[in-house]
């Protein structure tokens, strides 16, 4: 009998340590759901402040062409940025918080004072930006940005909700579908710019080639995770489109075949309809975070008959 007590106080110190293992687990998967629906809301923030700057460079670049049409909605998404950019110093405050930020105060200051650079410079502009270097500037500015969303959704989203969220949900919203519509948006700056010359540089014929690329690959990659939604399947048929005109209005002769009116308007319904995805998957994310037990019974307590 003496012999069996050692065996029973470990089995039963086992227990313990598996029970007292598994509320911690649970502790901190209640505990990560309000910061993973913070880091969501702090995403789309950035992510309407990306399709704004994107629309802005194109916009900006068809001004400094010459095209005065263009001023109204270019100073419109610049009021939209600058809305926009309380949003990302609270998330540099929030991630401030973290053992490991994704990115500091002084990583936001830094590009809200390469914003204003950018737009002081465009003051001037026609004598001292031209198209193309105005189209770097951005894209510059747009690859920071990604870079903060999609560190906010693998730090704050993804690697914690690993077992608790649908997956590649969380990589397609923050980083798949961003990068997606980054490579349409300098396929649209480039491809409209080739198309109001009626030729395509070698340059940018090549550029284009890669964005096509890079691009049909990240929808694969993400249409493999939504698993057949409406909102990837009208995104890959835009997308398809769009690479076609690429390929046979811009790169099959020496003269593209396509005006630029209708290829910016092809390239903008492609990038319209990824940020049409990117709200689908916003949503889906946020349901999955509340959609656990408790919050069932909760709303199920207070339904209506």
């Amino acid at each position: 009998m003496s012999s069996a007590l050692p065996a029973l106080f470990g089995l039963v110190l086992l227990l313990a340590g598996v029970a007292m293992a598994l509320l911690r687990a649970r502790h901190r998967r209640r505990a990560w759901r309000p910061r993973a629906m913070e880091a969501l809301a702090s995403c789309s923030s950035l992510i309407d402040m990306l399709g704004a700057l994107q629309q802005h460079r194109g916009l900006s670049t068809g001004w400094l062409a010459g095209d005065a049409s263009f001023a109204p909605r270019m100073h419109a998404r610049r009021r939209e940025i600058d809305a926009l950019m309380p949003a990302l110093m609270r998330a540099a405050e929030h991630e401030s918080d973290n053992i490991r930020p994704c990115f500091t105060v002084n990583d936001a200051s830094l590009f809200r004072y390469r914003w204003r650079e950018l737009v002081d410079g465009l003051a001037d502009s026609l004598a001292n930006t031209t198209p193309e270097q105005n189209i770097a500037t951005h894209t510059r500015q747009i690859e920071r940005l990604t870079g903060m969303i999609a560190a906010i959704g693998e730090a704050r989203i993804e690697l914690p909700g690993a077992s608790d969220l649908p997956a590649g949900l969380a990589k397609n919203f923050a980083y798949r579908l961003p990068a997606l519509s980054e490579c349409l948006g300098q396929a649209r700056a480039i491809g409209s710019g080739a198309a109001a010359a009626g030729h395509c540089a070698p340059v940018a014929r090549v550029r284009l080639m890669f964005l096509v690329a890079r691009a049909e690959s990240l929808l694969r990659q993400a249409i493999e995770i939504d698993g057949g939604q409406a909102s990837g399947l009208l995104a890959r048929r835009h997308v398809d489109r769009l690479s076609t005109m690429v390929r046979t209005g811009l790169l099959a002769g020496s003269r593209t075949g396509v005006s630029a009116e209708i290829y910016f308007e092809t390239a903008t319904d492609a990038i319209d309809s990824v940020f049409g995805w990117i709200q689908a998957s916003a949503d889906a994310l946020r349901q999955a975070l509340i959609d656990d037990d408790s919050v069932r019974a909760g709303q199920g307590a207070f339904r209506p008959m």
